[in-house]
């Protein structure tokens, strides 16, 4: 069924798609239809970040921005939905268009620029949450916020975002926002992560609630770079590391339409990048903290080798885009063939 519902979507640009897809599926839930679309998903639990996952499949942050449609989401099997990123104040993003898929090489370019209607909008809808799975919420900046004062807007968010979050995902790698990911590196880091740290202890003893804190990492570092943000991680104490976001090179779509597009690329192309920084994060961190694995997850197999890699959980984003529901089943079942094989 998803397939035939895909090639109408795909008749209209890739943001009008996303909105009337997203549209559907809230409907659907509303009207407690979301069974026709969803796949069947094997239980399989998992605990990571002190969290139990009744499996470990998850949707990657962005394509719910907002936390309006992550009730249907999380109806399809997920065993982990992800909302956002969120900023403080509400934002429009980068001029449109700035979404185009690129069919041919199953992957999508965006520009988005963290587009979203603020924190305070997202909280409203999780107070409305009846997705009983593990939610994660995943904040960032302004773009209006300097960059040596971005501290600032992550404590806003993480204070607002406590209360109604399983984990919390700190956003630092986004290429769509001028000089965030000049946040990933040496004092810059440490200093955006310290603070962070430090709020986290004071909201647990305020609230009696620990609410663990993920940083999200790009897949453009080299093996030293790497190394490197793995002991700032280990060493202001965070409780899992998401790799990893788009990639700003263009391998594997350079001939193809729109494979010129500015924006971060996603999709099987940015799929090898990913488990190499997994792995290597992996060697790293030495079971020191978990890592979700994210990246050119197509099918079983993609998931399996993320979790191979040394992956706890993985999420998807594109592949889910191309695939339908029916990716969430077969990177589960991937998974777990994997599990059983060791």
């Amino acid at each position: 069924m998803y397939q035939h519902i895909r090639d109408v979507l795909f008749r209209f640009d890739a943001e009008t798609s996303h909105e009337l897809s997203l549209d559907m599926l809230g409907a659907a839930e509303r009207l407690r239809l979301v069974g026709l679309f969803a796949g069947k998903v094997p239980s399989n639990p998992v605990q990571v970040m002190g969290l139990t996952f009744d499996n470990p499949v998850g949707l990657a942050a962005g394509l719910d921005k907002n936390g309006d449609y992550f009730n249907a989401l999380g109806a399809l099997g997920f065993g982990f939905v992800e909302i956002g990123t969120i900023t403080p104040r509400p934002q429009p993003g980068n001029p449109q268009p700035r979404l185009f898929r690129i069919p041919e090489a199953q992957a999508i370019i965006n520009r988005m620029g963290f587009n979203n209607k603020g924190v305070d909008h997202l909280v409203e809808q999780v107070k409305k949450r009846r997705y009983k799975g593990v939610l994660g919420i995943n904040i960032g900046k302004n773009a209006v916020t300097p960059v040596e004062n971005a501290v600032d807007d992550y404590l806003i968010c993480l204070r607002k975002v406590y209360d109604y979050a399983d984990y919390i995902t700190v956003n630092i790698s986004s290429p769509n926002t001028p000089g965030l990911r000049n946040l990933q590196f040496g004092d810059s880091l440490s200093q955006l992560l310290a603070p962070l740290k430090k709020e986290q202890a004071a909201l647990h003893s305020a609230t009696g609630r620990y609410v663990p804190i993920a940083v999200k990492i790009a897949p453009d570092m080299d093996e030293s770079e790497i190394h490197q943000v793995a002991g700032i991680l280990i060493q202001e104490g965070m409780d899992g590391v998401i790799a990893t976001n788009t990639t700003i090179t263009r391998v594997g779509v350079e001939d193809y339409e729109n494979g010129s597009e500015a924006g971060g690329l996603s999709g099987l192309p940015v799929r090898d990048k990913s488990t190499y920084v997994v792995r290597t994060l992996n060697a790293c961190l030495g079971g020191k903290l978990p890592i979700i694995g994210v990246g050119g997850i197509l099918d079983g197999a993609s998931a399996a080798d993320k979790i191979r890699a040394g992956a706890s959980l993985v999420q998807v984003y594109s592949g889910f885009i191309y695939e339908g529901p029916a990716l969430i089943g077969r990177a589960a079942e991937g998974i777990a063939s994997y599990h059983k094989g060791l």
